[in-house]
């Protein structure tokens, strides 16, 4: 029984996993779409974002089946309750590439932005998906020493996101309400998705040593 329920877990992850790259790869497009105004690859967005959702029904009937069926209890229910929590982040990580496409989508054939501000944010979507790459990583070895290093990659994200919000409200800005609005939508979603993959690390922490490191982020139920 044993056995069979590593085997089962071990599956749930690998899914994880893969949920984990398609997320990364969509962060990736939709940057590609914002800082080229390209539309066809802000529809790539939406399409992975489907296989993402695709795979979340999955992972989440097999986390119930483990329940169910083999009785988890101490280490093993805690491995089976973590992935479902990282069933929600790895799926809120594909809604918030994808709300960087709809901007695009929904500028388009225009940028959403321009100049420093269109640079910071392709930054901080290339930062981003090195992030769900470096998450994938965690998923897919379980390694606490690399899930802590999520952490520190984060800062740099972070560090970006407020230089964007600093040149939105500096005074020589010359660019409309319109395009401010987008622009501190876009720095939040890409704040956001680094924030995930954040608490995926953590969550990966808890499941190898049962030890809940305490976190500033505020990743609510209801929250992207």
């Amino acid at each position: 029984m044993r056995t069979k329920f590593q085997e089962q877990l071990d599956a749930l992850i690998d899914r994880l996993a893969s949920m984990c790259h398609l997320a990364g790869q969509a962060i990736e497009a939709a940057t590609d779409a914002l800082v080229l105004a390209d539309l066809p690859a802000a529809e790539r967005v939406f399409d992975l974002n489907e296989q993402i959702e695709a795979l979340r029904g999955p992972c989440e009937e097999q986390a119930m089946t483990l329940l169910a069926l083999q009785a988890p209890v101490a280490r093993d229910l805690r491995q089976v309750i973590t992935g479902v929590h990282l069933v929600a982040d790895l799926s809120r990580m594909g809604g918030l590439a994808q709300h960087v496409a709809e901007s695009v989508r929904r500028r388009h054939p225009k940028h959403v932005t321009s100049g420093e501000a269109e640079q910071l944010l392709g930054r901080m979507g290339r930062l981003a998906g090195g992030l769900a790459g470096l998450a994938e990583q965690v998923l897919r070895t379980r390694d606490p020493e690399l899930a802590a290093e999520l952490d520190r990659r984060d800062d740099e994200l972070d560090s970006l996101h407020h230089q964007l919000l600093d040149l939105i409200q500096d005074p020589a800005w010359t660019d409309s309400v319109t395009v401010a609005v987008d622009v501190t939508l876009l720095g939040r979603f890409y704040e956001r998705f680094g924030d995930h993959t954040v608490a995926v690390g953590r969550r990966v922490i808890f499941l190898v040593t049962g030890e809940q490191l305490r976190s500033n982020l505020s990743i609510g139920v209801d929250q992207q």
